[in-house]
């Protein structure tokens, strides 16, 4: 998954790294990202959709946890942070990840990897809403109108008519996993921005909590029967490991050495990484509705981060 970047004011680092590492670094990112949504369906032909969340968070965390301990890096004290970092870790790990991987039961990993891509649509949604302090120019609004038009293409209602069963429960968790995507990184801005603490402090408490919410859910939610090869570990160590841990790492490097907002440019290549994994590995078919929905969203980005000139 989209995951969306982690909202957090960064310190900038007094010594500049080589532009080559921090463009491999975007690249493994777009990979690591594009790649979760194949992951997630490889991982659901031996495992139940929760215990494919319980594995990947838990090994996120466990990953992150381990570069805490290289890097010696302190776990924050603030029980406050604790509580508003375990709120993000329910609305950026723990239910973004378990409607992904439930809809991936029945839509292709590419169509989901599609509906990621919405994530700064619902933020730009949801921002009144939670930051009341702040109203949307109207480059924003049109932006806004713009992806409301390619959801719909993407979602394609007409395909329901007379198979109301023909998906479209799958397509809401689709869609309601980004606008948790986006309230978390809302969420993130109110009550995180500004502490001392950096992206890999912050997503390791985050992944923490997420992990202790999973583990304590699981004698309940996870405890079908498994049936595991060695494609299916792999995928489960690369989604968990890289895609959910190791991919925060990047991201920081990334907002520090080229912005937030050319940083952002890795939603565009996500859903293109991960609509060729799923055509190339799985066979899976393309309608025409599903990219062109996916240009309209990213048309609709784009027309919001315009600005007014100033005359």
């Amino acid at each position: 998954m989209l995951m969306s970047s982690v909202c957090v004011t960064l310190v900038p680092m007094k010594t500049a790294h080589k532009p080559s590492i921090t463009l491999w670094a975007y690249i493994a990112l777009s990979l690591a990202w594009g790649s979760s949504f194949l992951f997630i369906k490889v991982g659901l032909d031996g495992l139940s959709p929760n215990q494919v969340v319980l594995g990947r968070i838990v090994l996120g965390g466990l990953t992150l946890a381990a570069i805490m301990v290289v890097t010696k890096r302190r776990w924050p004290r603030d029980l406050r942070l604790w509580g508003h970092l375990t709120v993000v870790g329910l609305l950026y790990c723990v239910i973004p990840f378990t409607l992904y991987a439930w809809a991936e039961q029945f839509i292709s990993s590419g169509l989901a990897s599609i509906y990621n891509a919405t994530t700064p649509i619902m933020t730009l949604l949801l921002t009144p809403l939670v930051l009341s302090s702040q109203r949307l120019g109207r480059f924003q609004v049109v932006g806004l109108l713009i992806g409301i038009v390619g959801v719909t293409v993407l979602v394609a209602p007409w395909q329901f008519i007379g198979n109301p069963q023909g998906g479209l429960a799958a397509n809401l968790a689709c869609l309601a996993a980004p606008i948790c995507y986006g309230f978390a990184g809302l969420y993130m801005r109110r009550f995180v921005t500004g502490l001392p603490y950096d992206t890999v402090t912050i997503a390791a408490v985050q992944l923490a909590t997420a992990s202790a919410v999973v583990l304590l859910l699981s004698p309940f939610t996870a405890m079908t029967p498994v049936t595991l090869s060695p494609v299916i570990v792999l995928c489960m160590v690369a989604l968990g490991a890289i895609g959910t841990g190791l991919a925060y790492t990047w991201n920081t490097r990334i907002i520090r050495e080229w912005g937030p907002a050319r940083a952002s440019t890795v939603t565009y290549l996500t859903p293109v990484i991960g609509v060729f994994l799923g055509v190339l590995l799985l066979g899976e078919t393309l309608h025409w509705y599903e990219p062109l929905g996916g240009v309209i969203i990213v048309l609709g980005i784009l027309a919001s981060q315009r600005t007014p000139k100033v005359s």
